[in-house]
């Protein structure tokens, strides 16, 4: 079977001073269909990096990005990005905000708002979708983000620490409400966390990624039963793996020197 999104030996690099920076190293990974994965590592190891690729926001090096076996060569509406800002526009509505890139994309009113009220019902925000971005929580305004992506109805979400900026309660039930909703919607889910926690209480595999160059490190499989609950996260199974994944972000031993 295709995989939904195909890295295949990528590597990106970039201008700095007389030299170049590698951000990425030959990098390879699928991600299959329907598949919730989370890419966790240290700062600069080239997680978002890797993201914009499979987003069309940025191009490979060399090697290829591929998606249903196609290359990636720009955005596209297969592909939703979900960014730790929330970027809103503050005169729309949450309404307004949902349908502005359905409009962009010159769907019909009575559409538009069909998908929109849909993608808001989703996230739980049916009783402030007239509300203004300036009265609602962090949280709602993430919220707000999602559903956006979510009526333009991808195949794919790429997250770039979305729950990031949020206090931890709220985290939590984001990171609930998103398990809720990708287990009604299976959509290809790749999502960029710092959190081990998270990494781990969300995907069905961790991928572990170190810097300089940016590489994958360890790929950690969750045998942890859907739906995740507090039960899961308190079990010792995710203790066990929680401490794996652990181990492999904080304990990486340094790239090999290269060159003569």
């Amino acid at each position: 079977m295709t995989p939904k999104i195909s890295f295949r030996d990528v590597t990106r690099t970039f201008p700095l001073d007389r030299t170049a920076f590698t951000a990425l190293g030959g990098v390879t990974l699928d991600v299959a269909d329907e598949e919730f994965v989370t890419l966790v590592g240290p700062s600069g190891c080239g997680k978002s990096t890797l993201l914009n690729l499979a987003a069309g926001l940025d191009e490979p090096t060399s090697g290829e990005v591929l998606v249903d076996g196609a290359p990636v060569t720009g955005p596209g509406p297969d592909r939703g990005m979900i960014f730790q800002q929330y970027a809103l526009f503050p005169w729309l509505t949450v309404r307004g905000n949902v349908e502005f890139g359905l409009k962009l994309a010159s769907l019909p009113a009575g559409e538009r708002r069909r998908r929109a009220d849909r993608a808001i019902a989703l996230v739980g925000l049916t009783d402030f979708a007239d509300a203004l971005p300036k009265t609602l929580s962090g949280g709602m305004r993430q919220r707000c983000a999602i559903a956006r992506a979510y009526a333009a109805d991808p195949r794919v979400l790429l997250m770039d620490e979305p729950f990031g900026a949020l206090d931890a309660l709220t985290r939590v039930q984001l990171q609930n409400q998103l398990l809720e909703t990708w287990s009604r919607e299976r959509r290809t889910v790749l999502f960029v966390t710092h959190d081990v926690d998270e990494a781990v209480y969300l995907a069905r595999r961790v991928v572990v990624m170190a810097a300089r160059p940016g590489r994958i490190h360890r790929v950690v499989d969750v045998d942890l039963p859907y739906p995740r609950t507090e039960e899961v996260r308190l079990s010792p199974e995710f203790a066990r793996i929680r401490n794996t994944v652990w181990r492999a972000v904080y304990h990486q031993e340094p790239a090999p020197a290269t060159g003569g």
